[in-house]
């Protein structure tokens, strides 16, 4: 089969090739998954960049968000999965800890993430445990379907059961072209919420508007001060924030007395520089919130199965082409996720 290797660190045209390998086989209790779409993440740009956790193993298969139809299985799985369309749910746990019984995969401290800590979907074929197998909806075509477990069970996560978030309230959601941030936006407004879009050039302001009250063009103004200028000096009571050290303080800034920032990422950095008063003093807080569980990422797949959220695909590009899709959600040059179709 074909596969997009990561076979060191670097650029993406120095670190990915695309080379024939070996067609994995399942073993007890995994399932193959011919891949027909797998949506890329930021995940996959840190795979190949190197993050502070990385084992520094190459090469690397990645690809967390995997639409495909699975075409053998190992022992101890149901022969009826064979020729199923489906979506896999990306977090493996234990299912056994308390953490596990209680519904909370992420919590596990066995938790492991396909694509991350195990080879992922930019493949013709991955294994993949069956428990993660989850049937796809009818008339849910394969690249929406891509598009959907890890941005919208995350953002759902953080939006809805980490932040509580009413229809009365209001929410700032940065980097709202993304593919967290597109996917925040929508929960926001589909919970009620006055929303705030924080993004930087007319194209993506223009992408967003859909969803959004208000949108921030943080390039030409800082976006506490445009929050404040908005809102009478109150702020809002949510921010979305995922985007780490570069932001964090102005995020605490923009939030309402007894506000809740929720984070999930860090990519421009781990270590802000934060005024703790600006925390205590106002009651507000600091909520974290990675990639939701099981159910939610269920909930998620059934509205977007159903129209009520819409993932946004900037482009689908060929296994060939992996490189270009790093290159450019590197960049943030895209509104929504990037998909590539491995047969294409």
């Amino acid at each position: 089969m074909r596969a997009a290797h990561i076979t060191q660190y670097g650029t993406p045209a120095a670190a990915i090739d695309v080379v024939e390998t070996e067609r994995p086989e399942p073993g007890p209790g995994e399932a193959r998954v011919r891949v027909e779409a797998v949506a890329l993440n930021r995940l996959d740009v840190f795979a190949r960049l190197g993050h502070p956790e990385d084992d520094g193993v190459f090469p690397k298969v990645s690809g967390s968000d995997i639409a495909g139809v699975v075409d053998a299985v190992g022992a101890d799985v149901d022969e009826s999965w064979r020729d199923e369309s489906v979506v896999v749910y990306p977090g493996v746990s234990c299912r056994d800890c308390e953490y596990c019984l209680a519904g909370e995969q992420t919590m596990c401290h066995d938790y492991e993430i396909v694509g991350e800590d195990r080879p992922g979907g930019l493949a013709e074929y991955v294994v993949v445990p069956a428990w993660c197998l989850e049937p796809r909806p009818a008339g849910l075509d394969a690249v929406t379907a891509a598009a959907t477990p890890v941005t919208f069970t995350t953002a759902w996560r953080m939006l809805v059961t980490t932040g509580a978030l009413r229809p009365a309230e209001s929410a700032l959601v940065l980097g709202a072209s993304g593919g967290v941030g597109n996917a925040a936006l929508q929960i926001a407004d589909r919970v009620g919420a006055t929303t705030y879009a924080a993004t930087s050039s007319d194209e993506k302001a223009r992408r967003v508007s859909p969803w959004a009250d208000d949108v921030i063009r943080y390039d030409e103004v800082p976006f506490d001060e445009a929050v404040a200028e908005r809102t009478d000096g109150r702020g809002v009571d949510l921010v979305v924030d995922h985007v780490g050290q570069a932001t964090w303080q102005r995020s605490i800034d923009s939030l309402a007395m007894g506000g809740r920032m929720v984070i999930c990422g860090a990519t421009s950095g781990p270590n802000p520089d934060v005024d703790i008063r600006s925390v205590y003093q106002h009651h507000r807080q600091i909520r974290g919130a990675p990639m939701g569980n099981r159910q939610e990422f269920r909930d998620v797949l059934g509205l977007v199965a159903s129209g009520d959220l819409e993932p946004q695909i900037d482009r689908t590009l060929s296994l060939d082409e992996t490189a270009e899709g790093h290159r450019i959600v590197e960049e943030r040059a895209v509104v929504g996720k990037v998909v590539i179709v491995p047969e294409r």
